[in-house]
């Protein structure tokens, strides 16, 4: 019964009119809105309504929170929805938002038992217990401001949230079937060790080296290369991006406002 309660109540909301100060948002602040099918814009302002609905909003570090904000923030997040049944983002119940980069404390492992304590500037972060995600307004603006290049805290933040699905933080997100699961596999670890030896070796590369730091964050950085730089990733990652392709049943270059795709 509350499945189905959930399901109307998310039926209603995506059929309400969307508000005209938040669609002259989108229009103003997200770059890629104009650049999808009409289709694809209904279908993306209709997650907009629901994930607004659900997601509780706070500022941080003196921000004063407006509607401007929520919605720059959920029109990027909800772009990784379209085309595929969800449960928008299950997990995730606050997005805290700072006006800026932040700091946070943080206690790194230097190898054993040793370990080092100190301070780290952030742009954002969530994690798969908290139920809660961090995000630096001016990066989550500028990432909406230039969707092609190649840096998008939100999209990266999300495809955390996204992994954390099937209750664990490896990089893979719920994939339907068991040969899914296998090829996902099989191409996220070729792809992994390639990034990971490309940043030993100083070799120039497509995605971001912080991305080798694990399987993960691997996802995560592969998933801001898929909507921000698509023609790049296809020609350079043909096999990563077809994963990427099936599971988002999205092709990103068919709208990307990629300037080349050579990096």
């Amino acid at each position: 019964m509350f499945g189905l309660t959930k399901r109307r109540r998310r039926r209603r909301l995506r059929a309400e009119p969307f508000p005209k100060e938040w669609l002259a948002t989108i229009e103003r602040n997200v770059q890629f809105f104009r650049r999808l099918s009409a289709n694809d814009r209904a279908e993306l302002l209709g997650h907009i309504q629901v994930f607004l609905a659900e997601k509780r909003f706070e500022g941080c570090g003196g921000l004063e929170l407006t509607d401007v904000i929520r919605v720059t923030i959920a029109a990027q997040a909800c772009l990784l929805l379209l085309h595929r049944q969800t449960d928008y983002f299950p997990r995730l119940l606050t997005i805290l938002v700072y006006p800026s980069a932040y700091t946070a404390e943080e206690k790194r492992q230097i190898e054993g038992h040793v370990w080092q304590e100190g301070t780290t500037t952030r742009l954002g972060e969530t994690g798969r217990s908290l139920g809660s995600m961090v995000l630096s307004w001016d990066a989550a603006k500028s990432g909406a401001a230039d969707p092609s290049d190649g840096k998008n805290v939100v999209f990266h933040e999300f495809a955390h949230q996204l992994d954390y699905e099937n209750y664990a933080a490896d990089g893979v997100p719920g994939l339907v079937t068991r040969d899914q699961q296998l090829s996902w596999r099989e191409v996220m670890r070729t792809e992994f060790a390639s990034l990971r030896a490309a940043d030993e070796t100083g070799i120039p590369t497509l995605l971001d080296t912080y991305g080798a730091t694990n399987p993960a964050e691997f996802f995560a950085v592969a998933t801001e290369a898929f909507f921000e730089r698509p023609g790049a990733l296809r020609a350079s990652h043909p096999k990563l991006y077809a994963e990427l392709q099936h599971y988002f049943q999205q092709d990103p270059a068919e709208y990307s406002a990629e300037r080349t795709h050579a990096r």
